[in-house]
């Protein structure tokens, strides 16, 4: 008689993907863009240039807005010799009127250096509402 062999138990192969791998990468990848994605918006101060270009030659002189450092704008019309100091309504119903009568008026906006850019930006926003095409911008000329 022969002797009999034990037989060893064949394992069965896994057809399943092992997925701990690939959650370990995605929760390196994801502390890794949590901490960066922070430093990706930091935020930097930006000194303005300043301009040596010539004026342009004009007919008329234009409008200046100005917005002073604590916000406030004032209306500098052709001729004036100070700037009136006006609330953003008033100042669009005074452009406006003045666009209407003519549609060539130039509008320079001058802002103080320290003001928010902001607030530059909202002086504009009320020019484009008084439907003011020709829009330009202060620098201090050296």
């Amino acid at each position: 008689m022969t002797a009999a062999i034990p037989r060893r138990k064949r394992r069965k192969l896994k057809s399943e993907i092992n997925v701990v791998p690939y959650i370990d990468v995605m929760l390196v990848l994801l502390i890794i863009f949590m901490v960066t994605a922070p430093l990706l918006t930091l935020s930097f101060e930006v000194d303005l240039p300043s301009s040596t270009a010539k004026a342009l030659e004009s007919k008329q002189d234009p409008v200046i807005v100005a917005v002073r450092a604590d916000g406030q704008l004032s209306l500098k019309l052709p001729g004036a010799k100070d700037p009136e100091a006006m609330e953003p309504g008033a100042l669009q119903a005074q452009l406006g009127a003045l666009a209407s009568q003519d549609k060539e008026l130039r509008v320079i906006v001058a802002a103080d250096k320290s003001v928010a850019y902001e607030k530059v930006v909202s002086a504009m926003d009320v020019i484009k509402a008084a439907k003011i095409e020709k829009v330009g911008l202060a620098t201090d000329a050296r």
